[in-house]
Formats: C-alpha cells, structure tokens, sequence
C-alpha cells in the first residue's frame, strides 16, 4: 500500500524507518521527538549526539534501537513564525530530505508524524497540504510505502479547512438521495430545484467574495453534524469490497434469447481499459504509479481478458488515467459498479473528480478526515 493514514501512536508503527521531528540541536524536545526518545532508550540520545546540530530543512538517520524499525530518521522542519518567512519551502524540504534519505537507505516503508504541526505551531490545513504534495511528487517515481501517522483528539478534522465545501457537497447529495428514495424522484427534484433558488437568492454579488454570515453559519451547522465524521470501527468490512451495480437480465428470457444477449455483450473491463491506455498519450507505468498499483497488479489485469477488479481498484485506475465522471461511471460499469449518489465514500471520489483533482493521497486524507474507508492502494485486487 504506498500511501496509508491511520490514527495510531507512531513508536507503535512498524516500518523500516520513523521519521523524527528532531531538535536541531541533539537534546531531546517535546512532543513526537520526547515520545520516540522514550520508546527507542537512551541508546537513541547517544546516537544522536554523536551526529551533531543538523540544520533546518535536512535529515539524518541513526539505528532504531527499541523502536519496531530499522532506523530512525531525524529530520528538523521549521517553527510557523506567521507564512511569510519561507515555512512552507522549508517545511518541505524536510519531508523531501526525509524521504530522500529512506530511499537512499533501502527502506521499503516509512512512517510520519505530521511535521512542525505540533509544538512548533504550523497550522494543520496548511502542514497537511504541503506533507501531500511531497507524497504525491514521491510515490510517482518511487516505490514506497508512506504512512502518514496522526495521534490525537483532532486527528479526524485535519483536513477541515483543506478540502473547502466537500462535507456540503457530500451532505446535499447525500440528503437528495435519501429524500428520493423515501419520498420519490419528483419531490426529491422540486426540492432540490428549491434549494437552488433558495442558494441564488442568497448568493452574495460577484465582487463579493465571503457568503453572508447566516448562510455560512448554516454550512458550519451541516459540516459539524455530518454522520460521514463517525470513525469507522476497525473491524467493519471495507466499502470497496461490495459490488454496487450489477445488470440484471430481464426475467422470464428464453435460452436462444440468452444465447442472444451474451452474443451482443460489450467489452469487458480489460478490453476497454486497453482502448483507454491506448488513446492516453502517456506510458502505461505513469498510469499505474498515478492509480497507486503494483506493476504486477497492472501487468495481471491487463493480460486477462475477464478479469474482474475491485471497485477500489477500478476507481483507482479511472484516477490514474485522469477520467472525468462520465468516462469514470463507464469503466466502472464495465466491472459492475457504480459511483452512487447514496455512498459517501463515492461522493467523496466524485467530489475531486468533478474538479480535476487526481491525486489518491489526496482523495484517501479526505476520505480518512470523513471517517470513511480509503481506497486500497498497493497490489491487493
């Protein structure tokens, strides 16, 4: 799986390597830096002072003692002053030096805190934002297993600011679905036309750029009581395991009508990804590093004619092709899904798709921040 995000405490998580919030100097901060310290023994202090002071925006490595790792990375990212000192080049540099250094070491795995955002103040939404662009630019070339590792009461709202209306989104749609189900298509359409007007009217001028605070008091209401913040619990059976759309043929058909049917059926899953790859102007393993799959899994799905994904997987090859939704609903159909109106996790695929965002690291923060299952990335089916 090359990119994970779990709630855990990271001297717990094993990985070749644990990435250190380190002092510069080679004392023991607060923090990540004191709790690593503490698992690892005194034997991790020793190490590091025989490395030295080492300077803002670099990473250095020392053996892992007691940790379930190889190595301990101790990278020094930057303290927030107020954003307009260089924090977020320099906070980046940390994680590319981080992730440089695990690559140059051999690690298969590495495991982060979410750097500077603790005592040294960086505000989440942005520490967030620049730790997923690093990822992202890693995993492209890379063959990595990154896991991103938050700890605390907040660890479900990191992306609160990052991902703007996405809980709207998901509860408009979501709320439309139901209210269509329970009441019927024609009062779910007349309502939703309501809504509409209702949103015009309230919409403020084009040179304004805030909604009016009563609007936007109502948006925080939804975001706040939206079910989708519900952590899921560990053992429940991940969403992307179920089959969601499956054609049912008519009943009552006879077997030379059958026999006509299976005759007239379309391409399967395999061939029209084929004719997908084929009309991409890129090389099928910047498509696969995209869609977050092991070049074995690829190499499987596409030498058998009547392979049948999973639909985390399907989804995953969608996003690494850069599909819009139209083209996304007829890959996944081919497979036998659908993206629904009445899954959240779906609308959370659909929301970033509607907006040109590709990214799986992207897409599966969102989905962790929603307490929803994250697409299963690596070379599982």
């Amino acid at each position: 799986m090359p990119f994970e995000i779990i709630r855990d405490d990271i001297t717990r998580v094993a990985a070749d390597a644990i990435v250190n919030t380190a002092n510069p100097n080679p004392v023991i901060g607060a923090g990540t830096d004191s709790a690593i310290h503490r698992a690892a023994g005194p034997e991790l202090l020793a190490a590091r002072e025989k490395i030295g002071k080492i300077p803002v925006g670099s990473a250095v490595e020392t053996p892992a003692f007691n940790l379930p790792a190889k190595y301990v990375l101790h990278t020094v990212s930057p303290a927030w002053m107020d954003g307009a000192h260089g924090e977020e080049a320099l906070l980046r540099q940390s994680y590319d030096a981080a992730l440089a250094l695990a690559d140059r070491l051999g690690c298969r795995s590495v495991a982060f805190p979410l750097l500077s955002s603790g005592s040294y103040g960086f505000p989440k939404d942005r520490a967030l934002s620049v730790a997923i662009g690093a990822f992202t630019e890693c995993l492209l070339t890379h063959d990595l297993r990154i896991i991103l590792v938050v700890f605390g009461k907040d660890s479900y709202s990191l992306a609160r600011g990052l991902f703007g209306d996405l809980r709207s989104f998901i509860n408009a749609q979501y709320v439309e679905e139901a209210e269509k189900a329970e009441y019927g298509a024609p009062y779910a359409e007349s309502t939703r036309r309501r809504r509409a007007a209702r949103d015009t009217a309230l919409e403020p001028q084009a040179h304004v750029f805030a909604r009016p605070k009563a609007v936007r008091a109502e948006a925080e209401e939804l975001f706040d009581a939206a079910p989708c913040l519900q952590a899921i619990e560990p053992e429940a059976k991940p969403f992307f395991d179920e089959v969601s759309h499956i054609q049912a043929i008519e009943p009552g058909a006879k077997p030379s009508d059958l026999d006509s049917i299976l005759k007239g059926a379309e391409s399967t899953f395999t061939e029209h990804l084929l004719d997908l790859l084929k009309e991409c102007s890129e090389k099928d393993s910047d498509v696969y590093r995209r869609a977050e799959i092991s070049r074995q899994l690829f190499n499987k799905i596409i030498n058998k004619k009547d392979y049948q994904p999973s639909k985390s997987t399907a989804i995953q090859l969608a996003l690494g092709l850069r599909l819009d939704l139209v083209e996304t609903q007829k890959l996944l159909e081919k497979a036998g899904y659908a993206l629904t109106r009445s899954s959240k996790a779906d609308l959370v695929v659909q929301y970033f798709i509607e907006r040109g965002e590709y990214s799986i690291v992207v897409i599966n923060t969102a989905l962790f921040d929603c307490g929803l299952p994250l697409l299963k990335t690596g070379s599982a089916n």
